[in-house]
């Protein structure tokens, strides 16, 4: 159930049961009747507020109804025939009520219902006397004033409730006009520090590829003369050679990051490049007992892309899931949903994809860097892999962000504009 706000007493409640107490107390003091009818009005209106929290749609109703009901009840203590009493004007609190709380039509309608009830008090009369021309102008007066002051309440309070809901759809349009700027600054800075460390990846790694070049060819030559007589020493190059091909593949990451990407775009379904990532990575993890649960969007736009580029995201994404859900404990359930439909995102249509598993997550703490490169959590890791896949998703127009989901594991939203029409 949804939270309601808790009826507090205001100001102006307390102004109106003193009013009412101060017609209660006015002469002739003895009609205790009317003391206490007027005093009922006073509490009903002040616990008004408390009706309409516990009872938002019935409690209008009832609140217009009871308020009609002691006005009838007032003035037949009030005057000798009820319709004569100086206490009519009660009339327009329920009437005033309805066009608060309803529209046109049905502010009408409660104050036609006020009218007949001032009107009731004629029934026992008319067979004794009979209605002149100036009581019936002057009952038609009245009645003209309770529609007059009902849709002039009504105009004011529709006009009002108008004002409000374009000040409401204004907020909610700034908010997200916000969001949208604090996410282009994160981007722009993010988009900065990849330039700058992607300039700074590439230098290091040609520095680096010329002497391991030296180191590997020295390593083999050493191993090719010393041949079998020294065994240890055979095994020492062999290490070395082995561990300069692994610095080379790690060379060659620093050099993918810092190399500008040209991607040959082409008309692509997402479909068919996330559905091609999926199987990719559930090949390299067979024996890994994860449910994949798809909810694609029918009809959903092409794209321009790179395929062999935009492959490479989702995979890293999917292998980044598969890995992180291996770590959890046994007999935890392992899901991948994956998600997608048709989004627009500043003024810009485009085809959202959503990857979240059920994972451990990703603490508070490594979110706002976790595209930055060489940041990684994984021991054996470069830090290299989310960074490619924010340059590459950059280099299509496109973005990627973690979002905050409802389960605990990740949850990776990433963007592509559509093949423009």
């Amino acid at each position: 159930m949804a939270d309601r706000k808790h009826w507090a007493v205001r100001w102006i409640d307390v102004l109106w049961v003193l009013f009412v107490l101060g017609l209660a107390f006015l002469p002739p003091l003895h009609e205790i009747h009317k003391q206490l009818i007027l005093l009922a009005i006073g509490i009903f209106q002040f616990f008004e507020g408390a009706l309409i929290e516990r009872l938002p749609r019935r409690g209008r109703y009832y609140s217009v109804l009871i308020k009609v009901l002691l006005a009838t009840m007032l003035l037949g203590h009030t005057g000798e025939l009820g319709i004569n009493s100086s206490y009519w004007p009660i009339y327009f609190l329920p009437v005033i009520t309805a066009a608060i709380y309803f529209g046109l039509a049905g502010t009408l309608l409660w104050t036609a219902i006020a009218s007949l009830a001032y009107c009731s008090f004629l029934i026992p009369v008319l067979p004794e006397y009979e209605l002149t021309s100036e009581a019936i102008t002057l009952l038609s007066i009245r009645f003209l004033f309770f529609f007059l002051a009902a849709i002039l309440v009504n105009r004011f309070v529709v006009e009002n409730r108008r004002q409000v809901e374009q000040y409401q759809k204004l907020s909610q349009t700034l908010e997200e006009t916000n969001r949208q700027l604090q996410r282009a600054e994160a981007d722009a800075r993010r988009s900065e520090r990849l330039a700058a460390l992607g300039q700074m990846s590439a230098g290091l790694a040609h520095e680096i590829r010329n002497p391991l070049g030296v180191i590997k060819g020295s390593a083999e030559m050493l191993a090719e003369k010393l041949g079998g007589t020294q065994p240890l020493a055979s095994e020492l190059a062999g290490y070395i050679s082995s561990e300069v091909n692994r610095l080379n593949g790690l060379v060659a990451r620093f050099l993918d990051f810092a190399r500008p990407l040209h991607p040959e775009l082409r008309p692509q379904h997402m479909e068919e490049i996330v559905d091609h990532s999926l199987e990719s990575v559930r090949g390299q993890f067979p024996e890994a007992p994860v449910r994949v649960e798809r909810a694609y969007a029918p009809s959903l736009p092409g794209i321009l892309a790179d395929a062999q580029l935009c492959e490479r995201v989702f995979v890293n994404l999917f292998q980044n899931a598969y890995q992180a859900m291996r770590e959890l404990p046994p007999g935890r359930e392992t899901v991948l949903h994956v998600a997608m439909s048709s989004e627009t995102s500043q003024g810009q249509t485009g085809v959202g994809v959503i990857i979240q598993d059920s994972g451990l997550g990703v603490p508070a703490d490594m979110r706002e860097q976790i595209f930055n490169p060489f940041f990684t959590s994984k021991q054996d890791g470069v830090g290299l892999g989310l960074a490619i896949v924010a340059k590459i998703v950059d280099d299509h127009h496109g973005w990627i962000r973690l979002e905050d989901g409802s389960s605990p594991g990740a949850r990776f939203h990433v963007f592509l504009p559509a093949q423009p029409t």
